[in-house]
């Protein structure tokens, strides 16, 4: 009967996951201390920090098939996009963890959120978006190593300031008048990482990579992270917005637009990028350590995915009801409220996808009344092979790579970390889910 309860002793503290256990020759239950996981470490700093950690057995919320949510974890999603009653559109609020930045005057706090993991046990314990291509970042320079501090937070390499003033100033017009509003004239972004930052994170002692994505310090907050009252300069830097919430573990951000396979509503969120000008315009953290990520232009090989943003997409909704798109129409807009409505190819539940997007613009060469919306690479391709569209004149690559997505597109040579939340019906547009406010 000893040896019965001692066993079932050791079975339940197994189960929990706190120590391990073994029964001696005598009978006797002996008590293992096990190193925490990743996970476990992840979660409990959740938790201490006034947060509710993600239960994979339990999770707080579930998800209909409408309403297509990709990253278990999240804690709301507001699907309003009228911005005449939610200024800054569709939302969603984000588990945020906390850890460390090494500058030179010593640790500073930092926080930041993960929204995929090249591990499937740790993406399912974490409640985000298995990516297993990430893993091809390590070794290639464009990824970050880190470190576990004493109480288990992780400690990274690389910074990020987010005190820099963000500004555009939009292009004139081409030549041959088709290009008008991008290229940028002048970008000055509103965050600036430093060389050693990248949020492709190696957890310690693995080959595990996470997007771990920057949101907050105490020189600034995300310009994707919402103010009530709106997002005049002062509002963006205002590190007393509610919508970043440390105290309860938690942040709220801006979902942008997109489409994919002919349906709208892409939501995704904007974190960091390779290049000034999109962090500009999409109003992201600069990180030119991300250039170092393989490869340009190449997919499926690599740590990137492919997308197809274009250059003179159309400023007005001619009446179809597709409304407006363009990288031209996001640089002309007041400080860049208007999505680009950029196009992408697959979605996560994709195990080909990353959160890292390789840029392939494209450029009209109708004029603008006749420019469609696009709205998949299948229309993309057969416009590139019709005329209506070629590959945009600014694109470092002269010519496609191996690219399996289409031998028409040529690379950018500009990154963007785009994870993709959610893609719902149009019978979930207007509605909230979950918590979706601090």
């Amino acid at each position: 009967m000893k040896n019965l309860r001692n066993s079932t002793i050791a079975i339940m503290m197994a189960v929990l996951g706190l120590t391990s256990c073994d029964i001696n020759d005598d009978g006797d239950t002996i008590i293992v201390e096990e190193t925490p996981t990743a996970a476990a470490l992840l979660l409990s700093s959740i938790e201490r920090d006034g947060g509710t950690p993600y239960d994979a057995s339990n999770p707080a919320l579930s998800f209909t098939n409408a309403e297509n949510v990709f990253l278990p974890s999240i804690l709301g999603i507001d699907f309003r996009i009228d911005r005449s009653v939610v200024p800054a559109g569709p939302t969603a609020r984000f588990p945020m963890f906390q850890g460390w930045e090494v500058t030179s005057n010593g640790p500073r706090e930092a926080y930041y959120v993960i929204t995929e993991a090249s591990d499937s046990e740790l993406a399912r314990e974490l409640g985000v978006i298995f990516a297993p291509r990430m893993a091809n970042a390590i070794g290639s320079g464009g990824e970050q190593n880190s470190q576990w501090s004493d109480d288990g937070r992780l400690v990274f390499e690389g910074t990020v300031d987010f005190s820099p003033k963000r500004s555009l100033v939009a292009g004139g017009a081409s030549e041959d008048g088709l290009l008008v509003g991008f290229p940028p004239a002048e970008v000055n972004p509103g965050a600036i990482a430093d060389d050693n930052w990248s949020s492709y994170v190696v957890l310690p002692n693995s080959n595990i990579v996470i997007n771990a994505q920057l949101v907050a310090n105490s020189t600034g907050i995300h310009d994707r992270i919402p103010h009530p009252d709106g997002n005049s300069q002062a509002q963006e830097d205002d590190l007393n917005n509610p919508n970043f919430a440390p105290d309860q573990a938690s942040v709220v951000m801006q979902l942008l637009d997109g489409w994919h396979d002919d349906k709208p509503y892409y939501f995704h969120i904007v974190t960091d990028t390779s290049d000034p000008a999109p962090a500009a315009i999409e109003l992201g953290v600069f990180a030119p350590k991300l250039a170092n990520l393989p490869t340009f232009g190449v997919f499926p090989g690599g740590s990137m995915l492919p997308f197809s943003p274009t250059a003179n997409g159309r400023t007005f909704d001619n009446g179809d009801g597709l409304g407006v798109q363009g990288l031209n129409t996001a640089s002309l807009s007041d400080r860049q409220v208007q999505d680009p409505t950029n196009t992408f190819p697959i979605d996560p539940s994709d195990t080909r996808y990353s959160p890292m997007w390789d840029a392939h613009i494209t450029e009209f060469t109708v004029p603008e009344a006749e420019r469609p919306i696009l709205t998949s690479f299948d229309q993309i391709n057969e416009l590139l092979e019709q005329g209506i569209l070629i590959p945009f004149r600014g694109n470092a690559n002269p010519s496609p790579l191996a690219n399996s997505l289409s031998d028409m597109l040529t690379a950018t040579g500009a990154i963007i970390n785009c994870p993709v939340i959610t893609q719902p019906e149009e019978s979930v547009i207007g509605t909230q889910i979950g918590s979706p406010r601090n």
